[in-house]
């Protein structure tokens, strides 16, 4: 028996290679579930739940389905017998990175929740972003994030830390933070503290081409201190027509003004 806790143990370790940092803050937790509203439709996908720290408080709420996306398999397993008895809890063991989330489309009232790894947070939210139907499979997102990942998703124009994943994620959805998790909350702890963030579908742009306006980000931010005249030397004239004042840099062009270039290209 202690020979079996002891192979337990090594395996539920954190993993550095998977980002994995856990939560495990009780105060934490609760303040966070507090953010968190559901109904007896919600279909809640949770991605990473690691040890089931969050996953805890959600089984207290209302939903019609619960899916925890797990990428570890000996965690995957630990959930599985963690919460067998439930039904309408359905464990999957994948890289959320690869997973279609096409099989969400028929659900209703879809909520997205993740203590995302650091390492590829930025990844999968460009994932959920780029969805080709808008407004997307998604009511809402609760994403955690690097507090300097962050930061820059919610930046605004003519800050230094504004720049494509600014433009992209606030022409897509409206976003707002909901709180800080100190690294203390973490295990193992990391060297940076943790921001989770909402982000909420908008139709304001529904008809903008998303994939137009990532290539005029990357033209445009791939030499920040060059003026906008020089990174879009081909639009200068569309630039003129828009009023854009030439000798702007990228990071001093609004989401809006973005929106409007892409969709005249």
């Amino acid at each position: 028996m202690k020979q079996q806790l002891s192979i337990d143990r090594v395996k539920s370790r954190p993993k550095r290679s998977l980002g994995q940092n856990f939560l495990n803050d009780d105060n934490f937790l609760r303040l966070l579930s507090k953010n968190i509203t559901t109904n007896n439709d919600t279909t809640i996908i949770e991605i990473g739940p690691g040890k089931g720290a969050l996953t805890n408080y959600l089984i207290k709420k209302k939903f019609k389905y619960l899916y925890l996306i797990e990428k570890d398999y000996h965690l995957s397993v630990q959930l599985n017998n963690n919460y067998k008895k439930f039904d309408n809890i359905k464990i999957i063991n994948h890289d959320a990175l690869s997973y279609d989330f096409r099989n969400f489309y028929k659900h209703n009232d879809v909520l997205i929740l993740g203590n995302l790894p650091f390492n590829i947070s930025t990844q999968l939210l460009f994932k959920w972003l780029c969805e080709k139907k808008w407004p997307p499979f998604y009511r809402k997102m609760i994403l955690m994030f690097q507090k300097e990942v962050a930061e820059r998703i919610i930046s605004n124009h003519n800050k230094k830390n504004y720049g494509r994943i600014s433009v992209a994620s606030q022409a897509r959805c409206k976003i707002r933070k909901i709180i800080t998790a100190p690294s203390k909350v973490f295990f193992p702890k990391p060297k940076v503290d943790g921001v989770v963030l909402e982000f909420i579908p908008s139709i304001k742009y529904k008809d903008l081409d998303f994939e137009s306006l990532l290539i005029l980000l990357k033209k445009s931010f791939s030499q920040r201190r060059k003026k906008i005249k020089n990174n879009l030397k081909n639009h200068v004239e569309l630039l003129e027509k828009l009023n854009i004042n030439l000798d702007f840099r990228a990071e001093n062009i609004s989401v809006e003004e973005y929106c409007k270039i892409a969709k005249m290209l």
